[in-house]
């Protein structure tokens, strides 16, 4: 990204939620490459500390451990702060169908929290992580910002709920806001592990032991799938962006183009035999859809473009190669 976007944060400090987290932590990773102050929040609820080890001896970063449910942890978090990164969420549309009740608790009182925090402490600018499961049942291709359907899961209906309170802080207190529509982000810290992980992580590893990963359904549910560089820059440019046009409103953040299951799976196995030929032998089995899950999802991006100036610097294959690299080389045993 050009320097003079960094010129803009010049003692600027940002503060990045969730920072343990997959997105967080590259964000935190990613600005004080670039000498912004970083001040990170997590309560390593699925964060993890590993994630910050490159970082937590850096002169320009802060680390508090709190949790976004606590209001004057908020507060206190968001004390002599410019610009507002939250990524600290519950993900995960299953996780949120087995306990509906947690999910809301974080992704919507943590998030009123955060945002009467960001406005009792004069912060400039809140930017968020929203999500493209908010698109719900519209069948419409590819997903417009102005056109979404009803949700399919707890999940998708606190993410929705995000916009509407965002939405609404600017109309009541004039508080600044972006959210940002992730599309299935993928790349490297992504946690591989656990019940709820990502596919594309779950399959990595799964692939790198030999072991069949399993696809719900048919594999012909497709994905835009984006990798994190293009997430990072996504909010970058809402923290830097001077066009008041652009300001309050939603983005899809992704690539603009999608792939099945079926072929990300292959794509993976095309990319480990390379350090490991065995990898291309492993059968891919297939297993039920999963309850919650959209069919489909590409996002138009056109909106990102036109009023950020928004370029994706990594289209899927690039952004698969890179990812591959990075866990063969953190998980290789």
């Amino acid at each position: 990204m050009k320097s003079e976007v960094f010129q803009k944060l010049l003692n600027k400090k940002v503060l990045v939620t969730g920072a343990a987290g997959f997105i967080g932590s590259n964000l935190c990773e990613y600005l004080l490459n670039n000498n912004v102050h970083v001040r990170a929040l997590d309560n390593f609820a699925t964060g993890h500390k590993h994630n910050l080890n490159s970082i937590l001896e850096h002169p320009n970063f802060e680390f508090v451990e709190g949790d976004i449910r606590d209001l004057e942890t908020c507060q206190k978090t968001c004390k002599g702060i410019d610009f507002v990164l939250h990524q600290a969420a519950l993900g995960s549309v299953p996780r949120s169908i087995e306990d509906p009740i947690t999910s809301n608790q974080a992704n919507i009182n943590g998030f009123l929290n955060m945002l009467v925090a960001s406005r009792d402490q004069r912060v400039k600018r809140f930017v968020y992580a929203a999500s493209s499961s908010t698109y719900g049942d519209s069948k419409s291709l590819p997903k417009v910002e102005d056109v979404i359907g009803n949700p399919l899961s707890p999940y998708a209906i606190t993410k929705y709920v995000n916009e509407l309170y965002a939405q609404n802080f600017k109309l009541t207190y004039d508080l600044d806001t972006i959210g940002l529509r992730y599309f299935n982000v993928f790349g490297r810290k992504q946690d591989p592990n656990g019940a709820y992980a990502a596919v594309i992580p779950k399959f990595v590893i799964k692939l790198i032991n030999h072991e069949s990963p399993r696809i719900n359904g048919d594999g012909t549910y497709s994905r835009d799938f984006t990798y994190i560089d293009n997430v990072i820059q996504m909010n970058v440019l809402a923290i830097t962006t001077e066009n008041h046009d652009a300001l309050n409103q939603v983005y899809n953040t992704a690539v603009g183009d999608r792939t099945t299951i079926k072929d990300m799976a292959e794509l993976l196995k095309q990319y480990l035999s390379e350090f490991d030929s065995d990898i291309s032998k492993v059968e891919i089995t297939h297993g039920p859809n999963r309850k919650g899950d959209v069919p489909h999802s590409l996002a138009s991006i056109e909106k990102a473009q036109k009023l950020m100036g928004y370029q994706p610097s990594h289209e899927f294959k690039k952004g698969l190669k890179e990812a591959v690299k990075w866990y063969w080389k953190t998980y290789k045993k």
